[in-house]
Formats: C-alpha cells, structure tokens, sequence
C-alpha cells in the first residue's frame, strides 16, 4: 500500500511524488465527502416519483430526508471520534462501506419502511464516513495555506453537494427511474474504496481504540434527536397539544439532557464537555445550526414548489437548481480566496445578509409566477449566502485545534450542520403545513401560501446566524511563530486553552 512519501526515498524528485500523493488524498476524501452530502439532497427532487411508487404519505416523503439527516447528525459525533481513537483510514473504510451497502439497499426497497430504513443506515454511514474525510485532510496538509486550499476543496464539495444533488436527482429520476438516485452509489463507492486501500496512509488511534467509544452518549443523542424531530412533524397530523405530540417531545428533550449528563460522567465522552469552553468553537458551531436549519428545508420546500405548484418535471426542476450549483461555488471560491485576510467574521455576517434577503424575497412566490421573475433570482441569492459562509464556519470552528482532535472539532461542526437541517427541515416543513391547512382557497394556492410562510421563517434563521457571527472573530492578527498565528484553520491549541 503506498504511503506517504519520504524525504530518504529515491528516485522522483520527493516533492513531486508528495505532491501526486496528497492530491490523490484530497481527491479521496473530496470524492466521499461528496457522496454523503449529495445524499442529503439527491433525493428531494425524486420525491414525488418514491410517492406515487411506494404509497408514501406526506410525512413519509419527509423521513425519506430526515430518516438519513437523523442517523447522520445522530451518530456523527460517534464517527469523529473514532476516527481519532481507531484511525481514519480504518474508519473511512468501514463507513464507505456500510454506506455503499445502504445505498444498494435504498434502491432495491420494495416498500416505504425499507427505504426509511436503510436510509437511516447509509446515515450511519456517512456519520461513520464524513468525519474521516476531514481528518484525512487536517493530517496530510499541516502547511497552512496547502491546509486552507485543501478545505477550501472541502468546502465547495460540501456546498456543491447539497446543491448539485437536485440537479442529479432530477436527471437520474426522468432518465432511469428513481431508484438510480440510490444505485449510482455503489460503482462510485466501490471505486473510492479501492483507491483508498492503495493510497490512504494508515494511522494508528488512542490506545484503547473502540473500546472507548461513548455508546451510551451516541445512542441517547440519536434517539433524543429523532424522538424531538418525530414530535414535531406529528403536529403535521396532531395538535401541538395530543398526548403523541407532548410523549415525542418530552422524550427527546429528556434524551438529549441525558446525554449532557453522560458526557460529563464516562471516561472518553463523544463532546468533552471543556471543549465547548473554547468561546470560537461554541458559537461557530451555534451559527451552523441556524445556516443548516435554513439550507437543508431550500432545497427541499423549492423542489416541491416547482414540482407541485409551478409543475415542473423532474427533470426541469434539477435544471432550474443550476444557478444555485453556480451561485454556490462562486461564494465558495470567493471566500477561500478572502478568508485568511479577512478573517471568518466580515464572510460570515456578508452571507448570511444575503442569503437573508434571499429567502425574504422568496417569501413572496405566488401561484401564477414564473422561475425566470420570480425564482431565479431570490434562489441565487440563498445559494451565494451559502457558499460565502460554509468555509468561514468551517475554519472558525477548527481553528487552533489540536490534530488530535481534529476528528472531534470536525464532527462537532458537521453534526451543527446536519442537526440544524434536521430540525429546520422538520420546523418549517410544518410551518408550511400548517399555513397551507390556515388557508382559505384552492389546494395550489394553499401550498404557496405555506412554501411562503415557511421562507419567510428561514429568513429568520440566517439572519439569527449572521447575529451570532458578529461574535467570531474579525481580521486574524498578523502572523507570528507558533499555533496562534497559523491561520483559520492552523494545527495547535489556542493560548490559554479557549478561543
């Protein structure tokens, strides 16, 4: 198995073949990080298609996202930490595969139950996985600037993921059939693990290794999470105040204390409890929460939009997310450019006031609109506050930690990500059902109407982001020897122990 290359080793010159090698690990860790995000999204635009087929409910429709979100947000903690305490690549391999699996299992489900169910698998994989992948590239890249390309890469596959997954998601559905947005997994999966096996180096984790793990802080985390998302989307079919509403709700709030109380008892918990002591990791992962909440239900409340309102194919509906895919790598790239002059601050705040108008601006569709008047444009705006802001929340939350924990800072920040689109998805989905049952007057123009209460309340969430941005750091210092002065995302404590 190659390894990473040695400055005593002959032949090539030894930068040349480091070179080839951390590119190809950039492009491993790229290329799975792209599969589990993209998961996230890919189905949204094939939903419809999965109803008419399996027979699913409205709220079935939305566990098939939130069913993969759940085990992903739940068990991601878990997965950062084993990638510390096991070894990434060990944890990267076992995670690609059970996700590879889950998907070839999605697609051949033959009811609803099946596909929710290995849905929630390949969730657990991609928690298993995705942390890995970030690892991956903290430890091979420990030059600052190599390291802020490298995440800047990261960065825009995270963003471009989400985006491109409607895009995808509709070509595949129209063409082939909706199954393939599963199917098209497992060439893709099967080919990164056998590049992982020839070039990811192997690392060996804590002493202790799986032993370690916290399963009883994953697994309280998990089902508390999915008991407090469950309660919510019943108010979809139930008054806030049904008995199913109140047990769901109480269980998770009851679940998700109990796991604050274990991680301040066991030995090695999933969140060192001291950890959110550092004052810039906390609030980044705070800010992500609210960018998550927001981001994770665009995609899916403007699939259905076009779909159920405007009556767009499949087809039509990905093609009309490729500005959004554009708008996205342009914030993107923008701000991996700026990033280490400005600091993840002046980004934060500028793309979450974008992407703030976006949704305000969204928040007025009407049922005889058009995409080109009155889509295109507010979509873009949403897209571009997103790209701008992803690699800022990313950097603030993973600055000054040590390699360690790398895996620790990464899931936390991921876990943010997916648990804010968890709950938002679930939040605003039954907003809009809510305001859709509120409404006097034909089906369609009740949709919109809840389509429109529903952005209107996501523009609250990215404008509570762009508050608590206010709170990261500004302009970074200039640099100087040592941890403090090694960039966004630099290897090393901070002084002093906190940010």
């Amino acid at each position: 198995m190659p390894s990473a290359p040695s400055a005593l080793s002959t032949g090539p010159a030894p930068s040349t073949r480091r070179g080839a090698w951390t590119a190809m690990i950039l492009v491993i860790a790229c290329a799975a990080q792209f599969m589990v995000v993209l998961d996230v999204s890919i189905v949204n635009v094939a939903l419809p298609s999965m109803k008419a087929s399996l027979g699913l409910s409205p709220a079935g429709q939305q566990w098939i996202v939130n069913a993969y979100t759940l085990g992903f947000a739940g068990l991601l903690l878990l997965g950062g930490r084993a990638a510390d305490l096991v070894g990434a690549r060990r944890t990267f391999l076992i995670g690609l595969g059970i996700f590879t699996a889950a998907s070839l299992t999605c697609g051949l489900a033959a009811d609803g139950a099946t596909l929710i169910a290995a849905r929630a698998v390949q969730g657990i994989g991609g928690a298993i996985l995705a942390p890995a992948t970030l690892t991956l590239i903290m430890t091979t890249f420990t030059e600052p600037r190599a390291r802020t390309r490298a995440m800047g890469a990261w960065s825009s596959v995270n963003a471009v993921g989400g985006a491109a997954g409607a895009v995808i998601g509709g070509l595949l559905t129209e063409y082939t059939g909706w199954r393939w947005v599963f199917f098209v997994n497992v060439p893709i999966g099967i080919a990164i693990l056998a590049a992982a096996f020839l070039y990811a180096p192997a690392a060996h984790g804590s002493r202790g290794g799986l032993s370690r793990l916290d399963l009883p802080g994953a697994l309280s985390v998990t089902v508390g999470l999915t008991a407090l998302v469950y309660g919510i989307i019943s108010t979809a079919s139930s008054s806030w105040g049904s008995p199913e509403v109140w047990a769901a709700l109480t269980l998770g709030i009851l679940l998700l204390a109990a796991f604050v109380v274990i991680e301040s008892k066991v030995t090695a918990p999933l969140v060192p409890l001291t950890v959110l002591r550092r004052r810039t990791l906390a609030i980044a992962n705070l800010v992500m929460i609210g960018l998550g909440s927001a981001m994770f239900a665009m995609w899916f409340l403007m699939s259905l939009y076009m779909q159920q309102v405007l009556g767009f194919s499949a087809l039509k509906t990905g093609l009309c997310f490729l500005p959004g895919c554009l708008a996205v790598v342009l914030g993107t790239r923008t701000s991996t450019h700026l990033v280490r002059r400005t600091g993840p601050r002046p980004l934060l705040v500028t793309g979450m006031a974008i992407s703030t108008l976006g949704f305000l601006w969204l928040s007025r569709i009407a049922v005889g609109g058009t995409f080109t008047t009155d889509v295109a444009a507010p979509f873009v705006l949403c897209a571009l506050g997103l790209g701008l802001s992803m690699l800022p929340v990313t950097a603030a939350a993973t600055t000054g930690i040590d390699r360690r924990e790398a895996g620790l800072a990464s899931g936390l920040v991921n876990t943010s990500r997916q648990v804010g689109g968890a709950l938002g998805l679930a939040v605003l989905a039954a907003i809009a059902s809510h305001a859709a049952g509120d409404h006097i007057g034909p089906g369609v123009r009740a949709l919109t109407a809840g389509y429109g209460h529903a952005f209107l309340f996501a523009a609250l969430f990215t404008a509570c982001a762009g508050i608590g941005s206010l709170f990261l750091p500004g302009r970074p210092a200039p640099a100087a020897p040592g941890p403090a002065g090694s960039g966004p995302a630099g290897p090393g404590p901070a002084p002093g122990g906190t940010e």
